[in-house]
């Protein structure tokens, strides 16, 4: 089996919970032995894995260039990847015309639509609304949805969204959280009396992630620093620019430390993780983290979506400033509900994230997917209809570009 991933941006791992879940499922193509190429038109960065190690072969690809035709009509993989809607938007088309045997699979890590439509709902200060995605964003990722053979969804709510709103077959979405190895036993991690001070961590340039600490920094760390004068806020995160390096404040306790080399060290070392989000979309990784290494979080509804299920959350979820305050000082005392915590975070981590439960369900999919392939795709009438050339715009705005471009280099 020969597997194409075109990448977004090239896998970072240590930087977002984003890179975590590429290197979850190239590491899950990698145990079945089938031959994997990563592509992107990116550039590479200091902090992105070294692929070379899951024998994977990494290559630059361009936008609006022809060369990828040749590219992909000699490579004519059996499965391509697509890494986020804008992916299959430059690429899809191409792979459709020039190796259309081609499984083609978008794995929308979030839906990227419906982060920016609670925000956008955020900024008017009104509740969001499901006509918020009826926009160009909207429209566009739905668009990419519909012309794929399958979409990963990572948030079971998210995956119902497609299916009930926006009519995505179910035949086409595939609900695969985070795969993660079996959890410590609770009693081999750091002790709560060998933990101090609070931690949020996320990548900066991540708009909800850059929210939450300007929340932090103005409505919640002032009010949790009264009660509990000796603790410190960690702030850390990939990419930090000069507006939140400027937050820094060590006469406050409010100390921005940065990129963390190693993010479930820098967790483990923390008493609690706060996470106030106030849009987003996905589930999150630093709060999955969290769990790995025993550190209770106080998040918000959007937070802990889609994450937890029934079962009772590794700290406390809630919406108020006031509410949250209070179970980050309690909880941050109270050794005996943080132990409580504690377990429940390994409870949820067993039930729901287990890389032995999933990685056979999604290869197992993959190749049914494969063998349906032709079937599924002529049932799919919307998805014919959104391939259809009349409706390619993507396509010949592309063309356009590469005409253009090739005009201005003669």
């Amino acid at each position: 089996m020969h597997l194409l991933v075109i990448g977004y941006v090239w896998p970072e791992p240590n930087s977002s919970a984003a890179g975590s879940r590429m290197m979850q499922l190239l590491n899950s193509f990698h145990k079945e032995q089938w031959q994997i190429s990563f592509a992107s038109p990116a550039q590479q960065t200091e902090h992105m894995a070294d692929l070379s190690q899951l024998g994977i072969e990494a290559e630059h690809i361009e936008l609006n260039s022809d060369s990828f035709d040749h590219y992909i009509a000699e490579k004519k993989p059996d499965i391509v990847v697509f890494d986020r809607f804008m992916m299959e938007e430059q690429f899809g088309w191409r792979v459709e015309k020039f190796s259309p045997d081609s499984l083609r699979v978008l794995n929308t890590e979030d839906l990227h639509s419906l982060r920016q439509a609670r925000h956008n709902a955020l900024k008017q200060n009104r509740e969001f609304v499901i006509e918020d995605l009826y926009n160009d964003h909207g429209i566009r990722e739905i668009a990419a949805i519909h012309r794929c053979d399958l979409t990963l969804m990572i948030s079971e709510v998210e995956a119902k969204l497609l299916v009930d709103q926006f009519h995505a077959p179910e035949t086409h979405v595939f609900h695969l959280p985070f795969m993660l190895p079996e959890p410590q036993q609770t009693d081999t991690l750091r002790s709560f009396e060998d933990r101090e001070h609070f931690i949020s961590i996320g990548n900066f340039r991540h708009a909800p992630n850059w929210d939450a600490v300007l929340q932090l920094k103005t409505e919640i760390w002032p009010k949790i620093r009264k009660r509990l004068p000796k603790a410190e806020m960690h702030i850390y995160g990939a990419y930090p620019p000069p507006k939140a390096t400027q937050l820094h404040n060590a006469k406050e306790g409010f100390l921005v430390k940065g990129w963390a080399e190693d993010a479930q060290a820098v967790m483990q070392q923390a008493r609690l993780c706060l996470a106030p989000l106030r849009f987003g979309a996905g589930i999150k990784g630093k709060l999955v983290e969290a769990m790995q290494v025993g550190t209770p979080s106080i998040t918000t509804s959007i937070g802990a979506e889609s994450m937890h299920g029934v079962l009772p959350w590794n700290g406390v979820i809630t919406d108020n400033i006031d509410t949250f305050v209070d179970a980050a000082v309690s909880l941050y005392e109270d050794k005996e509900s943080w132990l409580l915590m504690q377990q429940n975070g390994n409870t949820i981590l067993q039930a729901r994230y287990q890389a032995e439960e999933w990685e056979p369900k999604l290869i197992n999919r993959l190749k049914l997917q494969l063998q349906l392939k032709e079937s599924l795709r002529n049932k799919h009438f919307l998805g014919l209809m959104l391939r259809h050339h009349s409706l390619k715009s993507t396509q010949y705005m592309s063309q356009w570009i590469e005409l253009k471009n090739k005009n201005e280099e003669k």
